[in-house]
């Protein structure tokens, strides 16, 4: 089955899903309803000022910004947008992953695109899905042993199983085996292991290898107007320490979801040589 098939399986649950969640909540007033009706989204908050991930307020290790004398500019805000050149002075991040993101800075401070999981439909792993587009929403689909997030702008979708613990030996795949369980009444907490190496940790192509783990926390604001989102980043084989980072999804109350394939509308039009389209050698059932 397709992916686009996989969302419309979703998309038809969301009415008994959403019954079902309101009996809970009904029965259990600590779980926090992110999706009120089927037409209820998440969009990247442009109060943040960029679709990257951003460091938590009062210092300590955070995620790699862009180099201060390259300034990333997003598109959107009515100025030439730029591409990211990113910050190699970051401290978390080990000698051995600076040469192959120096080679990124270098060939788009030359003038040529960058490599980016949403503009060559890739998967995009954890956690770069919690600013995976700036203007495609996100969709929540809350069930009883499980919560899928679905960015329309893949699509890319995630199953979080709720109250259970971590497989024994969990398989690396493009997201991980994801394990969740809610918190104080407006809060969804996410840990995250068994991920491949073939994802960034984010726009700057920052990798990670197969030892990362990442706890995300996505709690409701009061006046259901926000999602803030926290993130906690370890990965022994690629940072020098954990480091931790935040975003924030704004509620877009009416954004039905819709169709949007990915690798029909993302060809190399201009010839950039741009890395190819994501393409699978066989099923994923």
């Amino acid at each position: 089955m397709s992916r686009l098939g996989s969302i419309c399986m979703v998309a038809g649950a969301v009415t008994v899903a959403g019954a079902a969640l309101a009996a809970d909540e009904a029965k259990n007033q600590t779980i926090p309803n992110f999706a009120r009706t089927a037409n209820t989204g998440w969009v990247l908050d442009r109060a943040i000022g960029t679709d990257d991930l951003q460091p938590i307020p009062g210092g300590g290790p955070g995620p790699v910004v862009f180099d201060k004398a390259h300034p990333y500019v997003p598109n959107g805000n009515g100025v030439q947008p730029t591409y990211r050149v990113a910050d190699l002075n970051n401290p978390i991040l080990q000698d051995w992953v600076k040469p192959a993101m120096k080679k990124a800075n270098d060939e788009v401070i030359a003038g040529k695109v960058p490599f980016r999981a949403r503009e060559r439909c890739w998967p995009v792993g954890v956690p770069g899905f919690d600013n995976y587009s700036l203007v495609e929403p996100f969709y929540f689909y809350q069930m009883k042993n499980e919560v899928v997030v679905i960015n329309q702008g893949g699509p890319e979708i995630r199953h979080i199983y709720l109250n259970v613990s971590h497989s024994k030996n969990v398989k690396p795949s493009w997201y991980g085996e994801s394990v969740g369980h809610y918190e104080n009444g407006d809060t969804l907490v996410i840990d995250t292991i068994g991920q491949n190496d073939k994802t960034y940790v984010d726009n700057y192509r920052t990798p990670h290898t197969t030892q990362i783990h990442v706890v995300e926390r996505w709690k409701l604001s009061p006046d259901y107007k926000y999602i803030n989102v926290e993130v906690y980043v370890e990965d022994p084989g690629a940072f020098t320490t954990p480091w931790k980072a935040m975003q924030r999804w704004r509620l877009d109350e009416n954004a039905p979801i819709l169709t949007v394939p990915c690798n029909e509308n993302n060809g190399d039009f201009f010839n950039h040589d741009l890395v190819p389209l994501a393409e699978a050698k066989k099923p994923d059932f």
